[in-house]
C-alpha cells in the first residue's frame, strides 16, 4: 500500500481536483484538512507517507521533519518553487522534491479585486447595508490615479495593462528594472523613493528573500501620500508589519489591503484584525478552481511518474 497525504485542505476540495482515480490500486490518498503548527502534528500527519503533497507555503518542511520520515520517498509541491521546503536536506534524506505548473494571473485579478474593495469600500459598504446603512463612503477614483508597482517581474508586470485600461499611470521600481523593459509595458521605471512619493496605489510583487524582507518599512510608508493605500499580495514580510500597524492607527495612509501574512494562518487575536481602514483576505491570491485544477492534476502526474521509476518536474536545491 502506498500512502499518499495531502496536506492543508483547509477547504476539504483537493479530493475535486485532479483526478485522483489515476492512480493504480494500492494507492490510499489521505487528506489533511487542519493547520499543523507543529513539528510533531506534521510528523504525525506523515507518518506512514511514502508520498506528501505540500499546497504551497502552508507548512514548512525541513531537516527535521525528514529525520523522523523514514518512509517519506517523494514530496509534492504545487508550484516549481516554494521557500517554505528545505530542498537540500530532502535531498540528503534520499526525498525526490517535484513540483507543479499553476496560474499565476490569478494573482494578479486578486490585487485588482482588492485594489478596487479600497478604491469603492466595498467592504465597508457592503457591512453598511446590511445593518441599514446606506451610502457612507466617497470612492476614489482609478482613472487619472498612479499605480506604484514594486517589483515588475511576471506578476508586476501583468498588473499594467489593466492600470491602463482603467486610464491609469503606471510607476515601476524593482533592484534590476530595465527602464527599456518598462516602458515598452506600459510603465515608467522610476527609483524607490519616487514611487512612495507620486502613487496613490502601491502594489507589492517581490520575491521574498534575506534581502528583500521588510523592503516596504517606515521610510517607505512615510513617503507616502496621506491619500494613498498599499497592496500586498506577495508575501507579508515584505512589509514591516509593525510599521504598516502604525501608519493605519496613525491615518498616515488612506488604508491596505493585505492577501499575505507574516504568520499564517493570521492569529486569531493579530491585530491586523482589528485595524482600521483595511481589506482583508486569508491568501486567496492562488486559491481559485483553475490554478486548483492545475496543482492537483500535475501532483497526480508526478505521482504517477515517480511510480514509473522516472520522476519529473523534480527541484534542485
Amino acid at each position: 500500500m502506498t500512502r499518499i497525504v495531502v496536506l492543508d485542505d483547509y477547504q476539504g476540495v483537493a479530493h475535486r481536483f485532479g483526478g485522483w482515480e489515476r492512480l493504480p490500486a494500492g494507492c490510499e490518498v489521505v487528506y489533511s484538512h487542519e493547520h499543523l503548527d507543529s513539528l510533531d502534528a506534521v510528523c504525525d500527519a506523515l507518518s506512514g507517507a511514502e508520498v506528501a503533497i505540500a499546497m504551497r507555503e502552508r507548512t514548512p518542511l525541513g531537516g527535521a521533519h525528514f529525520e523522523r520520515l523514514s518512509e517519506l520517498k517523494l514530496l509534492v509541491t504545487t508550484g516549481m518553487a516554494n521557500a517554505a521546503i528545505d530542498v537540500a536536506a530532502a535531498a540528503s534524506a534520499g526525498i525526490v522534491v517535484c513540483g507543479t505548473g499553476g496560474n499565476p494571473r490569478a494573482t494578479v485579478e486578486h490585487a485588482w479585486a482588492l485594489i478596487l474593495a479600497l478604491a469603492r469600500s466595498i467592504p465597508n459598504e457592503d457591512a453598511g447595508m446590511r445593518a441599514g446603512a446606506w451610502q457612507r463612503t466617497i470612492g476614489t477614483d482609478l482613472s487619472g490615479s498612479i499605480l506604484g508597482l514594486v517589483g515588475f517581474g511576471r506578476l508586476g508586470s501583468a498588473m499594467a495593462p489593466v492600470a491602463l485600461a482603467f486610464g491609469m499611470e503606471v510607476l515601476a521600481w524593482s533592484q534590476n528594472l530595465d527602464p527599456a523593459a518598462a516602458a515598452e509595458a506600459g510603465a515608467e521605471a522610476v527609483d524607490k523613493t519616487e514611487l512612495f512619493e507620486r502613487a496613490d496605489f502601491v502594489s507589492v510583487h517581490y520575491r521574498l528573500s534575506p534581502r528583500s524582507k521588510s523592503l516596504v518599512g517606515v521610510e517607505e510608508l512615510a513617503r507616502m501620500k496621506p491619500s494613498a493605500f498599499l497592496i500586498n499580495t506577495s508575501r507579508g514580510p515584505l512589509v514591516d508589519r509593525d510599521a504598516l500597524l502604525a501608519g493605519l492607527n496613525a491615518g498616515e495612509i488612506a488604508g491596505a489591503a493585505l492577501d499575505v501574512y507574516d504568520v499564517e494562518p493570521l492569529p486569531a487575536d493579530d491585530p491586523f484584525r482589528r485595524a482600521q481602514h483595511t481589506v482583508l483576505s486569508p491568501h486567496l491570491g492562488y486559491v481559485t478552481a483553475d490554478t486548483y485544477s492545475t496543482f492537483y492534476s500535475e501532483a497526480v502526474e508526478d505521482i504517477l511518474a515517480y511510480l514509473d521509476g522516472n520522476p519529473i518536474r523534480v527541484l534542485s536545491a
